[in-house]
């Protein structure tokens, strides 16, 4: 797996529906950087990962990467990285949105504290890509 429309088409093939867990980060430089990091921060690396808007959605709810990246830009936050995770479903149904909030809930927490190994991380491009936790 790759990019987002191969997680896309994996989703879609599994044999209990899923509902996946979508949230968006931005990278930041903490307020007591040393001058060390912010120049390392300048040149694109390190900084902490802050959670900015999360979305639970069925994988047939995104029609592909480019129409989940325009409707996350409607909202006028700015992103760098966006997370993701499945819920597989049971019984022949996918876990519902109410089902989702906690498991959100605690994927945020999990980002803010760069405990971030369990997720899927993809940049921009809709490119899978593998980020080191300091």
């Amino acid at each position: 797996m790759q990019t987002f429309a191969d997680l896309l088409n994996t989703a879609r093939a599994e044999s209990e529906p899923q509902r996946l867990l979508l949230v968006f980060a931005v990278a930041e430089l903490p307020r007591d950087a040393t001058p060390a990091e912010r120049e390392a921060f300048e040149r694109g690396e390190g900084g902490a990962l802050a959670p900015i808007i999360c979305v639970d959605k069925r994988p047939e709810e995104i029609t592909d990467f480019a129409a989940l990246k325009a409707e996350s830009e409607a909202t006028g936050q700015r992103w760098d990285i966006l997370f993701v995770a499945a819920m597989p479903g049971r019984g022949g149904h996918a876990p519902s949105s109410d089902e989702a909030v906690q498991p959100l809930k605690m994927m945020v927490e999990q980002i803010k504290g760069g405990r971030i190994a369990r997720f899927l991380a993809v940049d921009r491009e809709g490119d899978l890509v593998s980020l080191q936790a300091h």
